[in-house]
């Protein structure tokens, strides 16, 4: 079964080339989830374009083509650790992860170390050994939202603290210091509009997580802090990067899936068909999820570039030694040539892999536990609520301005 998009993107207007062929991406709020037309265009028209973004220096290069972006991605001629020390476009006025001793900024083969570290926390079995947990967590914020009766925002009951308190579990997070993280975690990802309390939205976060790992290497424990403190005292990574690592899975994890998760339910609300359906195929959710990750553009603009170490040939265009260079995942995930007829929600699509969880060595670290969180709140909602509806029309939903991840900042809902 399939269910369009309203409001499908039509074949934006990009403008006429500026400075020789470089285009302007204001990266203005979006509406809801419609897809960015400066991608649908760009996709289309100049898959390897020439790009200026609201904030740093210069021009980039945007690839947009799902093979292009695969390609960059994993290429060692493109990287990370060359950005730490650079000021390029950029969609956000100052650097949201710290610049050194971090995953985001670090190249094979450090960053292998760094991650292999981390992994001990991702496993399979670490993640069904969370799903109990998870799943009592969501039955709680759920008893509680049924306490304070409809309409209620499933924002404040459920999509704010429950991925807050799954990645509390992982890191071993003290309940005290928990409440306060959303509301920093929302800071941080949201600088545009405030760069120097997303600034010290960073600072408070660092500091908690900090005084945690301090805690681990005297009071050793099976979570994620104690995993990087005892790697830490062990010389397989340095303090700095325990810290970085730590704090860059709290604030992402937190906040990322969220959104992502209210953007999930968002998408099923307004297509009571595709609902009708999960709700009668319940064996369909791990599908439903590739699909609902697939298609929900989830960020607005792009993460972080890399920097091309040589001259490299992309998409037949030539990229110079020097020269920053964007992925867009967003992007690569609606290329008709691999996605066919790729804005609309199809369930039965054929199995191809998406890249919403990136792609090479700094894909996402925690791909299995937001795919977790994502079941166990649809599940649930689904189970606990076959009248569940939003509770006011889907034009009235607020939405976050300004943010890094795109998400509603409330959703009103009846059951």
């Amino acid at each position: 079964m399939k269910t369009s998009e309203p409001g499908t993107p039509a074949a934006a207007d990009s403008g006429p080339p500026e400075d020789e062929g470089v285009r302007r991406w204001g990266l203005e709020d979006l509406t809801a989830l419609d897809f960015d037309p400066f991608l649908t265009a760009v996709l289309r028209e100049e898959p390897v374009a020439r790009i200026r973004l609201p904030y740093g220096e210069g021009t980039a290069w945007l690839v947009t083509r799902h093979d292009d972006v695969k390609s960059v991605a994993s290429d060692p001629r493109f990287s990370r650790r060359a950005l730490a020390d650079r000021d390029v476009t950029s969609g956000s006025p100052h650097a949201i992860a710290a610049r050194h001793a971090s995953l985001n900024y670090t190249d094979p083969p450090r960053l292998t170390a760094m991650r292999r570290v981390v992994a001990r926390a991702f496993t399979g079995g670490g993640m069904e050994r969370l799903r109990p947990l998870a799943q009592r967590t969501a039955d709680e914020l759920l008893d509680e939202m049924e306490r304070h009766g409809p309409p209620a925002d499933l924002v404040r009951h459920l999509h704010g603290p429950f991925p807050l308190s799954v990645v509390g579990d992982l890191l071993g997070l003290p309940e005290e210091d928990r409440t306060r993280m959303v509301h920093w975690t929302d800071v941080i990802m949201t600088p545009a509009p405030a760069p120097a309390r997303s600034r010290q939205g960073r600072r408070s976060v660092r500091e908690v997580v900090e005084a945690l790992l301090a805690q681990r290497r005297g009071e050793p424990a099976d979570d994620l802090a104690g995993v990087l403190a005892a790697a830490a005292a062990d010389g397989e990574i340095s303090d700095d990067e325990a810290l970085s690592m730590a704090t860059a899975i709290l604030v992402s994890g937190a906040h990322a899936v969220r959104n992502n998760s209210a953007n999930m339910v968002y998408a099923l609300l307004t297509r009571p068909e595709q609902l009708a359906r999960l709700r009668a195929e319940p064996g369909l959710l791990p599908r439903a999820v590739e699909e609902l990750l697939r298609y929900i553009p989830h960020r607005s603009g792009v993460g972080l570039p890399r920097i091309a170490t040589e001259d490299v040939e992309v998409g037949g265009v030539r990229i110079r030694a020097g020269e920053a260079v964007y992925c867009s995942y967003l992007a690569a995930n609606r290329d008709p040539e691999v996605f066919p007829d790729p804005h609309t929600l199809d369930f039965d699509r054929p199995a191809v892999p998406h890249l919403s969880f990136g792609f090479g060595p700094h894909h996402c670290v925690g791909p299995m536990l937001a795919r977790m969180e994502s079941e166990v709140m649809l599940a649930t909602l689904l189970r606990r609520y076959p009248r569940l509806a939003l509770a006011v029309p889907p034009e009235e939903i607020a939405w976050q301005r300004g943010a890094l991840i795109r998400g509603p900042k409330s959703l009103p809902v009846s059951w």
